[in-house]
């Protein structure tokens, strides 16, 4: 059974970091992209950032470009998400996600498989 486990969300400051932890299992996602999107109330489903699993291609919604990274544990075989100099439109619940090669990665629809999602609120 293929499964994404999300962790590492809760309640920081605007101006904290936090880091966000994808845990996979069940089949070896090499060659995938592997993203992360957001979703804040009454908002749609947003685009946060992927990488390409067996690769170094990298790429961030404008809206957390040079604030957030998104990296992978090989060894660990999970994706994370560091998340600086948070904002209070940063609170959403993050979900990770998994889509077959070929794919832009930029796009909800285009991924197979999806974690429950960790809720992060930046509040003061």
């Amino acid at each position: 059974q293929v499964r994404l486990v999300e962790s590492g969300g809760g309640l920081v400051q605007p101006g904290g970091s936090l880091r966000l932890s994808c845990a996979t299992s069940g089949r070896t996602f090499s060659s995938y992209t592997m993203g992360w999107f957001r979703q804040a109330p009454g908002k749609e489903r947003e685009f946060v950032a992927a990488t390409i699993w067996s690769g170094e291609n990298t790429f961030y919604a404008d809206s957390v470009k040079g604030r957030f990274t998104i990296s992978r544990d090989n060894a660990k075989e999970s994706i994370l998400l560091q998340m600086n100099a948070q904002k209070p439109e940063d609170t959403a619940v993050y979900c990770c996600a998994a889509a077959p090669p070929g794919q832009s990665g930029r796009y909800f629809y285009e991924y197979t498989y999806w974690g429950q999602g960790t809720q992060v609120t930046v509040s003061s």
